[in-house]
């Protein structure tokens, strides 16, 4: 069963930034771990990671490895995210987004649901379950180019939505970088991606883009992926897509999900700093990816 569609004006009247909510929930983080030569590490186990907050080392409480995917168990379940820029600056890199788009979902049909944003001067949203896979291709099959680029918002809208999601959250975001009509600033979308959970994967088609931009786009596209742990690419043609997927697919096959309660009490909102080592004797040779922290809890004295 889908959710109805949504629409949400973007660039007019100043609008409210979405609220993440927090509690006494686990601190959930998602971790890739490489070697020198980005070889995927998959044969760690708890006992071989330790977790510091603010320098203070924590218990692990929840621990999967690798690709653990199981709607039954609402902290395994895999939620997809696709965001996919419709707007007119993309109008001669559209038809390869949306064939990109529909080639990396077939890729993840283990996906509990999908949800899928489509954003112009508006932004559009809408859930489906994963046997509803055909209306998904054919949403994105009828997209045309127009408008401006409302992209942060998309983000924002998108994000604000998967707080309210238990689970592996993964969003692929298909664009060429540039933002014209956000409410959102780029800062205070970096403060949200922060403060998600999502592993944010970025495609960026650049190669339409002017060159005096295209570096901006490029830096900031990145940004938004890495905050995540995530990743950002920007491939050329279609048939650069099969290597770009297979490393993303990759990545979320063989990340680990730890989960732990924070011993810091307070309630005033500050950014956390979290940092995850590896144990083992090699753990200096090996290369973390991870969120780098979080907005604590919040309450009015």
């Amino acid at each position: 069963m889908s959710y109805v569609s949504f629409v949400f004006a973007a660039g007019g009247a100043p609008q409210q930034v979405p609220v993440f909510r927090t509690g006494i929930d686990l601190v959930h983080v998602g971790v890739t771990i490489t070697d020198k030569k980005s070889s995927l590490i998959t044969d760690l186990t708890q006992d071989d990671f330790e977790i510091f907050e603010d320098g203070k080392k924590q218990t692990i409480r929840y621990f999967a490895a690798g690709d653990p995917v199981d709607a039954d168990h609402p902290g395994l379940a895999l939620h997809l995210g696709v965001l996919l820029d419709v707007s007119e600056s993309m109008g001669e890199d559209l038809a390869f987004s949306k064939s990109a788009s529909i080639k990396f979902l077939n890729r993840l049909l283990d996906a509990v649901d999908i949800t899928v944003v489509d954003f112009d001067t508006e932004v559009r949203v809408a859930r489906y379950s994963q046997n509803e896979f055909a209306r998904v291709v054919e949403r994105i099959r009828q997209k045309k180019a127009s408008g401006w680029t409302a992209l942060y918002d998309a983000v924002g809208v998108y994000l604000d939505g998967a707080a309210g999601q238990d689970g592996r959250k993964v969003m692929l975001l298909y664009t060429d970088g540039g933002d014209t009509r956000s409410a959102i600033q780029f800062h205070e979308l970096i403060d949200l991606l922060k403060a998600s959970d999502v592993t944010v994967y970025a495609i960026g088609e650049l190669e339409h883009q002017p060159q005096s931009i295209k570096n901006d786009q490029r830096m900031k596209l990145t940004q938004i992926a890495e905050v995540t742990g995530g990743q950002a690419f920007f491939p050329t043609a279609i048939k650069e897509l099969d290597g770009v997927y297979d490393k993303v697919v990759a990545q979320i096959r063989a990340q680990y999900t730890l989960g732990y309660l924070s011993t810091n009490e307070k309630t005033d909102g500050a950014w956390r700093k979290v940092d995850i080592k590896v144990a083992r004797k090699d753990g200096r040779d090996l290369r973390v990816r991870s969120r780098k922290g979080y907005f604590g809890p919040f309450k009015k004295p």
